[in-house]
């Protein structure tokens, strides 16, 4: 952030409406830390999904407004900012805070772009090297393998499972595969090749892939699940339509499954929400801290490489490769 950028800003904190989010940015247990509390301006239900009332926020110093008051602010701060439903709807040149994904993301950076919003992205938080935010992944993929098995038809201890990823998403699954005694091999990035001659050995294959978006080819294509076997289940927890895996689409949690050519594929895309308790936890701990350095423009090194878009123009050069791929520039 400029120097001359550094003046007090207001902050909105909205309930997201994608399919049954309900994760929050921010405990009232936490809330002690910010110090210019007054500057908060609190959704009107924000916490009631948790069995937090508005008047625990209120206690803390925050002032509880309309969804539509929580919009004016200078700051808006929504979990998955990347599915909000009010860009249309909003001033221009707001500062945008929470998981954009706006690489992917197209229709959201399309409107971002042109109402000049600054977008401060979750997913590009890292404090030392390591991503701020690394237990919601593990969770991520964890909460995966718990709801996806339920449409498998099968124990997991009955499968063998093929894990593509090394990291922090492909940890919790496999973590949560080798406890239920699922027959489990890992493919991180240099083992791709060898995946794609083994993919149709498995009765699960997991994604957690962190796909290159610069990349043009697929790890699985349509053409792939016909020599699957039958009822073969893809778990696909990166959920990054249009790349990596050619028939994936992103599901929701009320519906979070379909079929293509025998193969049945999850494709949930925020599934730690299902465990809203655990992970709002986890983010009100990590996100709270940042807040008042949003608020004064006091940003530190980890905060000004997480600005990915600056009053409507692209700092992040992967957007702009992946929108120039898509026919967008």
């Amino acid at each position: 952030m400029k120097e001359d950028e550094i003046y007090m800003k207001t902050v909105g904190f909205v309930v997201s409406h994608k399919n049954n989010e309900k994760r929050r940015a921010l405990l009232p247990k936490d809330m002690m830390q910010i110090e210019h509390i007054g500057a908060c301006y609190i959704e009107e239900g924000y916490g009631h999904v948790l069995g937090i009332d508005d008047s625990e926020y209120a206690k803390m110093g925050a002032k509880i407004v309309s969804r539509e008051e929580a919009l004016k602010q200078d700051i808006i701060v929504d979990v998955k900012l990347g599915d909000a439903d009010y860009l249309e709807l909003i001033d221009d040149n707001k500062i945008l805070f929470g998981w954009a994904h706006a690489v992917q993301n197209l229709d959201f950076t399309t409107s971002v772009l042109k109402h000049h919003h600054t977008v401060v992205a979750w997913e590009e938080l890292y404090e030392y090297g390591r991503y701020l935010l690394w237990r919601n992944r593990e969770i991520a993929g964890e909460a995966a393998i718990l709801q996806a098995y339920q449409y498998c038809g099968k124990m997991p201890y009955e499968t063998k499972v093929a894990v593509i990823g090394n990291g922090q998403t492909a940890k919790g699954a496999i973590r949560f595969l080798n406890g239920l005694g699922a027959d489990v091999e890992v493919y991180p990035h240099k083992h791709e090749e060898l995946f794609k001659k083994n993919m149709y050995n498995y009765d699960v294959i997991v994604n957690c892939v962190l796909w290159d978006t610069s990349r043009k080819d697929r790890l699985i294509y349509r053409s792939d699940l016909k020599k699957m076997k039958k009822g073969t289940m893809i778990i696909d927890v990166s959920c990054d339509p249009n790349l990596e895996i050619e028939t994936s689409k992103a599901t929701t949690i009320d519906n979070p499954v379909y079929v293509v050519d025998n193969v049945i594929h999850y494709a949930v895309d925020n599934t730690p929400a299902m465990y809203p308790h655990t992970v709002t936890n986890i983010l009100s701990q990590k996100i709270t801290p940042l807040i008042d350095p949003l608020i004064t423009g006091e940003w530190d090194e980890m905060m000004s490489a997480a600005m990915v878009i600056e009053d409507g123009t692209i700092i992040d050069e992967r957007i702009t490769e992946f929108r120039s791929n898509r026919g967008l520039i």
